[in-house]
Parts: structure tokens; sequence; C-alpha cells
């Protein structure tokens, strides 16, 4: 569930609401009781990876196997299509 921050209209009140995504938006501020709080748009976190065993070539490609792969691959074409030319 995640977690919404509210500001108040009338009296600049801010607050965090930890709610379910399908749940009505707040609208009365618990600080003046007013019906005036607004749902603010932040910017969310982002992936953190904590410990060790996270490394940025855990799941990159190496640019040599993909390299080596594309020659023999357009000289099996070659030859899979009867061109004798040689």
């Amino acid at each position: 569930m995640p977690t919404y921050e509210y500001e108040c209209k009338s009296c600049n009140h801010r607050l965090e609401a930890f709610q379910s995504m399908t749940d009505a938006p707040l609208s009365r501020c618990p600080q003046c009781g007013r019906k005036s709080l607004r749902r603010l748009i932040s910017p969310g976190a982002g992936i953190i990876f904590k410990g060790s065993g996270f490394y940025v070539t855990d799941y990159a490609r190496s640019s040599s196997s993909r390299a080596s792969a594309k020659p023999s691959e357009s000289n099996d074409s070659k030859t899979k299509s009867g061109d004798s030319s040689e």
C-alpha cells in the first residue's frame, strides 16, 4: 500500500497517509478540521539495492560475446543458402 502526502489549503498543515490505492482521498484536515486537504504529487521512491551482491555487471551483456556471435551467424547463413560463389 502506498503512502500519500497531503497538504491543507487553509492552514498549510502537511501529513502522510498510508492508504490503499482504492481508498478515497482524504478531505478533512486533522489540524484545523476544514475540508481543504489536497493530495500532493510526489516523485516517489526509486529502486534501492542494499547489501552486498548487487553489481552493475550482474545482468549486463558483454559486447565481445555479441560481436563474436554475429559473424558466425552470417557465415552459417551464406553456407545454408546454397551460395557457392567462393
